[in-house]
């Protein structure tokens, strides 16, 4: 076994992030170019040194992936969800069945936990959160940010849910464990039933009109009546009538 594949058997031992499912030319290179800058000989090395060293085990994860998405994106939004659509659902169910779909990196389910906590204790919080990508799912339970995932969080926020680890930011555990990751493709997998909100931002823009189409009757088929889909500042539906929609308010559609 090759210094870089056992590097990468570590690495998703540690983390469950596996690298292999990266290019490899690509990604060694970027990686070996971090650990000369830091000034160690090979992959051996450079890992025995991550696993003493938050800060360089920090700066590796970051070299690894590149971070789009960020706590509380397009604050307004998410306003209107705490101050509109989540008192309007509570009315009808106590316990509301949660899901952020196309997850990614954690920022969205973590963000609606933390919404969520401000109308019921955190041991009723329970949001289920899907994606595609094993590895961005393995960066969202390890729940560490860069400071810039967090330029829309309110100071206030900032102190009660993370804990700060030098440049980086970590989610508690309380909030953490209110979040349940599982892996699923929108496109292919069955959508579980009766949930109160469902969550897909900025991830439709990526498909064709005809999967769009799908995906939006699947939506509705997998809300209960009167439950609501929140999508992303990109991703008005302009006939949502004909999913079985109507606008409750900008960006955000009920079940009729």
């Amino acid at each position: 076994m090759s210094d870089y594949q056992q590097f990468i058997a570590n690495v998703k031992r540690k983390t469950g992030i596996d690298l292999a499912l990266y290019k490899e030319a690509q990604m060694k290179r970027r990686l070996t170019s971090l650990y000369e800058k830091k000034g160690f000989k090979n992959f051996d090395e450079f890992f025995r040194a991550m696993n003493h060293d938050q800060a360089l085990f920090h700066e590796f994860l970051d070299r690894m992936t590149i971070n789009v998405s960020e706590f509380f994106r397009n604050a307004k939004r998410w306003e209107v969800l705490e101050k509109k659509i989540i008192p309007k659902l509570l009315e009808k169910n106590k316990r509301l069945k949660v899901w952020s779909a196309a997850c990614s990196t954690g920022e969205e389910p973590y963000t609606l936990a933390i919404i969520l906590s401000k109308f019921m204790p955190l041991s009723q919080v329970s949001v289920l959160a899907t994606d595609i990508d094993d590895n961005a799912m393995a960066r969202a339970k390890l729940g560490i940010y860069m400071e810039r995932s967090l330029q829309e969080v309110p100071e206030d926020v900032k102190k009660k849910f993370f804990v700060k680890e030098g440049s980086h930011y970590k989610i508690i555990d309380d909030i953490k464990r209110t979040v349940t990751f599982k892996k699923h493709n929108l496109l292919a997998d069955p959508f579980d039933t009766n949930f109160d909100l469902i969550v897909c931002r900025n991830v439709l823009i990526y498909f064709t009109e005809e999967a769009k189409h799908e995906l939006y009757l699947k939506f509705n088929g997998a809300l209960r009546p009167g439950g609501i889909f929140f999508v992303g500042s990109t991703e008005q539906i302009f006939n949502p009538a004909a999913y079985g929609f109507e606008v409750e308010d900008t960006f955000f559609y009920r079940k009729m």
